[in-house]
């Protein structure tokens, strides 16, 4: 299951080539994400933000979450495009991720797409899937694209990108 799937050159992906504004897109690929060994995510309506110099932020649907799983926390932040985001600890058995998952309750009019959709922090949980593929996580503790063998190009947190 940890094994990264033959990408071939076509289907790769620059994020240099990504928009700005960023744009969203439906995700085929099944979304998976475990935390302290349970599952928490199971979705088949993913969606992603597509933004240039990011690897991909995946958005999932509340419904597809394990409820109990997502707990309110305190902080903000404010995206230029998006707007306000808030975000939640996500909390299975004893374990806590503090501001690991965060959404957009009102956002602007061209993301209203992923309102009632939540990202998380694929360094916070245990493991992320895209299909069949473990991601890796985006450095660093503020942006949270998920990075795929499939991803090409520099970004924040990416090889060579010290101090950027």
């Amino acid at each position: 299951m940890n094994e990264k799937p033959a990408i071939e050159q076509s289907e790769r992906e620059s994020v240099w080539a990504y928009p700005r504004p960023p744009a969203v897109e439906d995700v085929p690929q099944q979304i998976k994400i475990v935390f302290n060994g349970e599952s928490i995510v199971n979705s088949q309506n993913a969606k992603r933000v597509l933004e240039t110099s990011h690897p991909p932020t995946y958005y999932i649907p509340f419904e597809d979450i394990k409820p109990e799983a997502l707990q309110p926390a305190t902080r903000r932040t404010w995206c230029e495009w998006k707007g306000e985001a808030r975000y939640y600890d996500v909390v299975i058995g004893d374990q806590t991720a503090k501001n690991a998952a965060w959404f957009y309750p009102n956002p602007n009019l061209d993301y209203l797409e992923i309102e009632d959709y939540v990202a998380f922090y694929a360094s916070k949980m245990d493991a992320c899937f895209v299909g069949n593929e473990r991601v890796e996580a985006q450095k660093g503790t503020f942006y949270g694209g998920w990075i795929t063998s499939n991803i090409d190009g520099s970004y924040k947190g990416g090889p060579g990108t010290e101090g950027w």
